[in-house]
C-alpha cells in the first residue's frame, strides 16, 4: 500500500441474493481526502461504506488499513443507550475505546463545545433527529479517527445544523468520505467525488474537484459514452448487413470477421444494458384555475403555550409563485404550513381561500401511508387495476414503474418499503390529486440526486402556487421565487433568494459577536476533532471545576508520554525498519498535540476560573 492510502479496498464485490450491488470496485481513501459518495438508490453506496468501516464483508476481494489508522463511521440512523444521557453516552465511548480515564473531562468537554449541546444531562431517548445527528457525528469525532466514514450526516439537520457540519468538516485536516444527496453540502466540502452507477462500464466514475466540477466531468464522459455507443453501433449495422448477404466461412478472414461481427454484437449489448437507466417520472396536475389570488392571509398570528410561532404575516399566493421556508427546527414551518393549508386555525388575522381551492400536501413524517396495506393498493386506493392520471386511465403496472417499483414489490406491505421508496409513494398519491396550491414538507428526504433533479424540474413546471419546506438549500433555492425566514419567536423576515438570506445570517452573527470574542473565537480551534469556534462561557461550570481538578496530573502524564515516544523513536532497533519508524513517528506527533491542547485547554480553564473569583 503507498504510504498516503490510509484505508482502500480492492476488486470488492458484493450481492444480497441474486441481485449484485457492484462488482470488481476498487476505491481508495489518502490522507487529506475530502470524497463525496453518490449514486441512485440500491447502487450499495451504504453497503460500501459498511464494508470500509470493517462492520461488513465483501463477497470478493480486500478491505486493507494502514496500521494505527483509526477509523470514525456514522450510521444513517444512529442508535445509543436506552436512558442514557448526552455525556454519559460520551463517557461510554471512551471507556469503550480503552481511553485513559485521567484524559475523558477534556475530551469530553471538548466534544460538547463541538456538538454545542446546551445540556449534557439531557437523555438522549427525547433528543429530536438532528440532535441525535449531531451527537453521533460527535462521539465518531470523540476518537479523533484519521478517516471519517458519514452516511447521509445532513438527513434530520436543519440548514444550522447543515451549515454547523460544513464547518467542522472544512476545517478538519483528516480524510473522510460521506455519502450524501445534498447537493449543495457536497459542492461546499467535497475536493473529489465518486458515483456509483451501473451505466459506467466500471461501475463508478471519479472526478477530483466540487460537486460542480464533477457534473461537467461527468457530462463529458457521458457524451463520450454516447458518442462511442453510436459509432458501434454503426460498426454493427454494417456486419449485420454483411452477414445477411450470407457470406460463406470458407477463408480465414471470413471466419474472423463473422467471429469479430459476434463481438461487436456483444459488445453493444452491453454498453446499450448500462445505458438504460430508469428514471422516475414526476409530473403535479395542475386544476388549470386562472384565479390571481388564490390564498390570502392578512395580519395572520399563532402562538403555543403563549410563545409566539407565527407573527403579523400578510401574503399573497398566486399561479406561479413559490414560497420557501427557512428557519431552525423549531421555528415554526410546519406550523405555518398548516395555518396556509386549513388544518390549524390562527389566533388572530384571517386566511381567506379562494373557493374550492383544491390543496395537496405532502407530510413530512408520511402519516398518510398505511404502513400495513399492500403497496398495489397504496398506488391505486380506489381498488383495481388502474389509477386516473390527468383524464386517462393508466394501468397499475405501468404506473408502478413509472416510480421505479418492480412488478415483485406490489404485494409487499408499505412497511417493507425504504425511506426513499415510501417518499416516492407519497408523491405517486399526490400526482393524482390536481391541485391549485402545493404545500410540501421535507420533501426531499431519502430520495436520491436523479429523482431531486426530476423533481425540481417538476416543480419548476407546475402552474399553480408552492410552499416549500426543506433542508435541501439546491432545491430550495432554484425552485422557490422568494424566501421566509422564521426565527421561533414569530419574527418573520422576506428574502429573494438564499444567497441574501446567508448574508443576512452572517451580518447578524458579526454584530451579535464583539471584537474581542470574534478574534478569541477565531484563534479557538480544535486540531483534533473540526476546529469548532464557539464563544467561551465566563465562569467555570461543575463539569469544568472537576476537570480544572485533573487537568495538572493529565499534563504531567502527556509529558511522560513525550519523552516515552521519543526514547522509543531513538532504538537502534527500529532504524532500519521504515514503517515501524514511521509509525512510532506518527505516534510523537499524535502526543505532542496532545500535550499542546492540553495546555491550552488548561490556559482556558485558568482564565474561567479567574473571572469565577472576580464576580464572586
Amino acid at each position: 500500500m503507498p504510504p498516503n492510502i490510509l484505508l482502500s479496498c480492492e476488486s470488492i464485490s458484493k450481492s444480497y441474493g441474486v441481485r449484485a450491488l457492484f462488482s470488481n470496485l476498487t476505491l481508495a481513501l489518502c490522507e487529506g481526502d475530502h470524497v463525496g459518495l453518490i449514486g441512485p438508490n440500491g447502487s450499495g453506496k451504504s453497503t460500501l461504506l459498511k464494508i470500509l468501516a470493517g462492520l461488513e464483508s465483501p463477497d470478493q476481494g480486500t478491505r486493507t488499513l494502514r496500521g494505527h489508522t483509526r477509523v470514525g463511521y456514522v450510521p444513517q440512523e444512529p442508535s445509543f443507550p436506552a436512558g442514557s444521557s448526552i455525556e454519559h453516552v460520551l463517557q461510554q465511548t471512551l471507556t469503550d475505546a480503552g481511553r485513559d480515564p485521567h484524559e475523558e473531562g477534556g475530551l469530553i468537554a471538548r466534544a460538547l463545545s463541538i456538538g454545542t449541546f446546551p445540556d449534557p444531562e439531557h437523555s438522549v431517548d427525547t433528543l429530536s433527529g438532528g440532535w441525535r445527528k449531531r451527537l453521533a457525528i460527535t462521539q465518531a469525532l470523540l476518537l479523533e479517527p484519521d478517516v471519517l466514514l458519514m452516511d447521509e450526516p445532513t438527513n434530520h439537520l436543519d440548514v444550522e445544523g447543515i451549515l454547523w457540519l460544513e464547518r467542522l468538516l472544512k476545517n478538519r485536516a483528516k480524510a473522510f468520505l460521506v455519502i450524501s444527496h445534498d447537493r449543495r453540502f457536497l459542492e461546499s466540502i467535497a475536493t473529489r467525488m465518486v458515483e456509483l452507477n451501473r451505466c459506467y462500464a466500471e461501475g463508478r466514475f471519479e472526478a477530483k474537484g466540487r460537486y460542480s466540477d464533477f457534473l461537467e466531468q461527468r457530462d463529458a464522459a457521458l457524451q463520450a459514452q454516447a458518442d462511442y455507443q453510436s459509432s458501434l453501433a454503426n460498426r454493427v449495422r454494417r456486419e449485420v448487413e454483411w452477414l445477411r448477404r450470407g457470406p460463406k466461412a470458407r477463408t480465414t478472414k471470413a471466419k474472423g470477421r463473422i467471429q469479430s461481427a459476434g463481438k461487436l454484437i456483444e459488445e453493444l449489448d452491453q454498453v446499450e444494458s448500462r445505458a438504460a437507466q430508469s428514471s422516475i417520472g414526476i409530473d403535479f396536475s395542475a386544476s388549470g384555475r386562472k384565479s390571481k389570488q388564490l390564498l390570502v392571509a392578512k395580519d395572520v398570528m399563532k402562538r403555543f403555550n403563549e410563545k409566539p410561532v407565527v407573527t403579523n404575516l400578510d401574503l399573497l399566493l398566486g399561479p406561479g409563485q413559490r414560497l420557501g421556508l427557512l428557519g431552525p427546527n423549531g421555528s415554526g414551518k410546519t406550523t405555518l404550513l398548516r395555518l396556509l393549508a386549513g388544518t390549524l386555525e390562527p389566533d388572530s388575522g384571517t386566511i381567506v381561500r379562494a373557493d374550492g381551492l383544491r390543496i395537496v400536501s405532502f407530510e413530512q413524517h408520511r402519516e398518510s401511508l398505511d404502513q400495513e396495506a399492500p403497496l398495489r393498493r397504496a398506488l391505486a386506493p380506489s381498488g383495481g387495476d388502474a389509477v386516473v392520471y390527468q383524464g386517462r386511465s393508466v394501468h397499475l403496472a405501468s404506473w408502478a414503474k413509472r416510480f421505479l417499483f418492480r412488478p415483485e414489490q406490489l404485494d409487499l406491505p408499505v412497511s417493507r418499503l425504504s425511506g426513499g421508496e415510501q417518499a416516492r409513494l407519497l408523491i405517486a398519491q399526490l400526482m393524482l390529486q390536481p391541485a391549485d396550491l402545493l404545500i410540501l414538507d421535507e420533501p426531499t428526504n431519502d430520495l436520491d440526486i436523479p429523482t431531486l433533479d426530476v423533481l425540481e424540474d417538476s416543480l419548476l413546471e407546475f402552474p399553480g402556487a408552492l410552499v416549500l419546506v426543506t433542508h435541501d438549500r439546491w432545491l430550495l433555492d432554484r425552485v422557490s421565487t422568494i424566501l421566509l425566514a422564521l426565527d421561533g419567536t414569530g419574527r418573520l423576515e422576506w428574502f429573494a433568494d438564499y444567497a441574501q438570506w446567508e448574508s443576512a445570517q452572517e451580518r447578524a452573527a458579526e454584530t451579535e459577536m464583539g471584537p474581542n470574542e470574534e478574534s478569541s473565537a477565531s484563534a479557538t480551534t480544535d486540531q483534533g476533532a473540526g476546529a469548532a469556534t464557539l464563544r467561551k462561557p465566563k465562569k467555570l461550570s461543575y463539569r469544568e471545576q472537576k476537570e480544572w481538578g485533573t487537568i495538572e496530573d493529565s499534563i504531567l502524564k502527556a509529558e511522560e508520554l513525550v519523552a516515552n515516544c521519543q526514547d522509543a523513536l531513538q532504538d537502534p532497533a527500529v532504524v532500519s525498519n521504515a514503517a515501524e519508524l514511521q509509525a512510532r513517528s506518527e505516534t510523537l506527533v499524535a502526543a505532542q498535540a496532545e500535550v499542546e491542547r492540553l495546555y491550552a485547554r488548561w490556559a482556558e480553564l485558568d482564565e474561567k476560573r479567574a473571572q469565577t473569583v472576580q464576580s464572586s
